[in-house]
């Protein structure tokens, strides 16, 4: 985990993003997963039902932009074409990030 001086990290806050593309089957909770233990976020991700990517992430607000930042970037596995996203309250059920079956 990478470590973040808590000046920069902010208010604790918990995305909820729905992530469209082709999103399933090339890796995409894998490296979710490790983006966020990365970041010191906690939270799950899943893959839906309808080819999309579930998304339920908590942290300080500066992990949690550059988390957001990456689920956009090149970096992110297969082929993202849109992110619906929200950011509310953080609840701090999670322990760690894991992928949700």
């Amino acid at each position: 985990m990478a470590e973040f001086p808590e000046a920069e990290s902010g208010e604790i806050v918990r995305l909820t993003a729905r992530v469209d593309g082709a999103v399933q089957a090339v890796g995409f909770r894998f490296w979710t997963v490790r983006k966020a233990d990365e970041l010191g976020l906690s939270g799950t991700v899943r893959n839906n039902d309808d080819g999309s990517v579930g998304i339920v992430a908590e942290g300080p607000q500066a992990r949690m932009l550059a988390f957001r930042h990456w689920l956009r970037s090149p970096e992110a596995p297969g082929r993202v074409d849109s992110v619906d996203e929200s950011v509310s309250a953080a609840t701090g059920e999670f322990k760690g990030f894991g992928v949700r079956y």
